[in-house]
């Protein structure tokens, strides 16, 4: 072998092994902040990855074509590009686009600091981030599958309805509800089942007293009724004319449709946003008025 032909003998494998780097030094914790309805406001921690630079999105991407849109990035800063098969998407990967309409499900015990609450999931969804905050509003709801199980027991009716309601914020919400006959009072007999007319009715009754409930309110305010179980309680009166039911419950909330953003009414959501309309001065009867030209507030 000739000398100095063989280059690579003294000096290892070609690209030796990278530095592991900790993927959590590149991320940033965000705190999570409830909604003012709950006795909890902060519920705990949610990480992003840091802002750095731009981020390309998609693949397949001819040569040509990567440089004409990096000159569109140069020209059209953080605008859009066409995001086909063969399109990439050229955004200012900021960390706090990352984190909205994120969804955390947290237990309503963790929200009440109340331990018989434990069998509800709250779920919030992030709608905004101020400085290290962010800032979620209620996004459904939900019970834990062990009481489920435990309400289902034999020599009883179950009876489920559902009903579709808007708020007076134009959120559509869809409501579940259970219940379970019981015996009435002074009863002997084993078992306690309605008729299917009975049932019937039951649900009947079930759709208005929610429809009725949900319609004329807003979403802050129908939280409040979801906490202590106002509605099923409601819903357990009215019906005892038809058959005495047991273990009333809305069980489950879903979210169907939400309303365009607003910051302003998200603020009074969280109990931080108070409008200043200042006070009233007494002015002297001596002191002349200035004449001047009336602003426009918010103009």
């Amino acid at each position: 072998m000739a000398v100095g032909k063989n280059k690579r003998i003294s000096k290892g494998k070609k690209g030796g092994k990278k530095k592991a780097a900790d993927p959590f030094a590149k991320k940033d914790w965000y705190d999570i902040k409830a909604p003012s309805v709950f006795d909890v406001r902060n519920v705990g921690k949610t990480l992003v990855t840091r802002t750095q630079g731009t981020k390309i999105l998609g693949a397949k991407v001819p040569g040509y074509l990567w440089i004409l849109l990096r000159l569109f990035q140069m020209f059209y800063w953080g605008m859009l590009a066409s995001a086909t098969s063969n399109w990439v998407a050229i955004v200012t990967a900021i960390a706090s686009e990352g984190l909205k309409h994120r969804v955390f499900e947290i237990s309503l015990a963790d929200l009440q600091g109340d331990e018989d609450q434990a069998y509800r999931k709250i779920r919030l969804r992030a709608e905004d981030v101020q400085g290290r905050n962010v800032l979620t509003n209620f996004w459904g709801m939900n019970f834990t599958t062990d009481k489920l199980r435990s309400l289902v027991r034999k020599w009883q009716t179950l009876i489920e309805a559902h009903v579709d309601v808007k708020t007076t914020d134009n959120y559509t919400l869809r409501l579940f509800c259970i219940a379970f006959t019981k015996k009435r009072a002074n009863q002997n007999k084993k078992t306690c089942y309605a008729l299917s007319s009975q049932i019937r009715q039951i649900r009947r009754k079930m759709r208005e007293i929610m429809t009725n409930m949900a319609s004329t309110c807003d979403l802050k305010e129908l939280v409040k009724k979801f906490i202590p179980e106002s509605i099923g309680r409601e819903i357990e009166k009215a019906t005892s004319s038809i058959y005495p039911l047991q273990n009333v419950y809305i069980r489950k909330v879903k979210i169907l449709k939400a309303p365009k953003f607003d910051l302003g009414k998200l603020m009074e959501v969280h109990g931080d946003y108070s409008e200043d309309v200042g006070t009233k001065l007494e002015r002297p009867a001596d002191e002349p008025v200035a004449e001047e030209a009336a602003e426009v507030i918010g103009a």
